[in-house]
């Protein structure tokens, strides 16, 4: 399968999945952060650095946010790949323009 680029505004970084948990999911269930991580299966602690956009979404915690709330692992996953890859290109920037490409696309 071919990888294909995303169309979007470069400018602004993609949201952390904790942020779409925060804003979005746990409101929605009307549910307490204490709660939620016991439903989880996580700490609360944890649950909290993520919500806070500290921490990333693990393959492990995907799993058990996509149980959850029903929607499965690979969007939490693709939410917290495409926040890392954003980052990453922003700090690699410079060292990536130095890199010629062996293939012309």
């Amino acid at each position: 399968m071919e990888e294909y680029s995303v169309k979007r505004p470069l400018k602004r970084p993609p949201i952390h999945p904790g942020e779409i948990l925060r804003e979005e999911v746990l409101p929605t269930l009307g549910l307490s952060v204490s709660e939620a991580a016991r439903r989880l299966g996580i700490s609360r602690q944890q649950l909290h650095r993520i919500l806070a956009c500290t921490h990333p979404i693990t393959t492990e915690t995907a799993l058990r946010i996509g149980k959850f709330a029903g929607n499965g692992p690979g969007l939490w996953l693709r939410m917290q790949q495409a926040h890392d890859l954003w980052y990453a290109e922003q700090r690699m920037k410079n060292e990536l323009s130095k890199i010629e490409p062996v293939l012309q696309q």
